[in-house]
């Protein structure tokens, strides 16, 4: 009789999150924030940020980021979970969101700190004026509020397709922030900032067909029980 073969084991997903953080490379070189702007594309659910990172600095985190060990999501998502179809690295580094939130001028343009050259002042209006990344090892309760997505290529370095495109929502009860899609383009360095929670639109991220897309992905909070900013 020929012996029984084992069945066959279920290969887990690997988790592309660590406990070691990465020693980031630099923010350099960067625009000062009198330089950059937001600009809105649909009201209070997306919004952009031109030349948040120079092409250089762009350039310089793909290469350091192809030498981290990226897992591949899994082709089957958990109930609740979008599908995703890339390969990641994905950790939670304080000191990563602290650097991003106050070395970039990010703060100040959301915040509403960076004077335009009218005069002017921008920045995002939020229910309990609140923004902030988790940025002290302590856990602190908060509620995601904005998904960021700081595209690092785009056509111009070789990457075609890879477009966020938002849908209209048809769910009974739910008002549609648009009327038609609204598809937003790769641009290197450029910020996008969309919605995040309740209020989250109905989108993808688009086939990329040719080369390879970047993106670096977190998001911003708000702090449960307080309605005043703190660092």
């Amino acid at each position: 009789m020929a012996p029984k073969k084992a069945p066959p084991q279920k290969l887990k997903a690997k988790t592309s999150r660590t406990s070691e953080p990465p020693d980031w490379p630099a923010f350099k070189p960067l625009l000062p924030p009198t330089d950059l702007s937001l600009s809105t594309l649909v009201e209070c659910q997306i919004i952009t940020i031109h030349n948040f990172w120079t092409s250089t600095l762009c350039k310089n985190y793909v290469q350091f980021l192809k030498g981290l060990p990226l897992s591949t999501t899994p082709g089957k998502p958990k109930k609740g979970e979008a599908l995703r179809f890339n390969d990641r690295f994905q950790v939670q580094d304080e000191v990563f969101a602290n650097r991003l939130w106050m070395e970039t001028g990010l703060r100040e343009l959301l915040l509403g700190e960076v004077e335009t050259y009218e005069g002017d002042r921008e920045g995002i209006n939020d229910e309990s004026n609140v923004l902030t990344l988790n940025t002290k090892p302590t856990p602190t309760p908060v509620k995601t509020t904005w998904t960021l997505l700081l595209y690092l290529t785009s056509p111009v370095t070789g990457c075609q397709g890879g477009e966020t495109a938002f849908y209209p929502d048809d769910l009974p009860g739910k008002t549609s922030s648009i009327e038609k899609e609204t598809v937003v383009g790769l641009e290197t360095g450029m910020l996008l900032l969309h919605k995040h929670g309740n209020d989250c639109m109905l989108h993808e991220g688009r086939e990329v067909t040719e080369g390879e897309k970047w993106v670096i992905r977190t998001d911003l909070c708000v702090k449960r029980e307080k309605s005043g900013f703190t660092d």
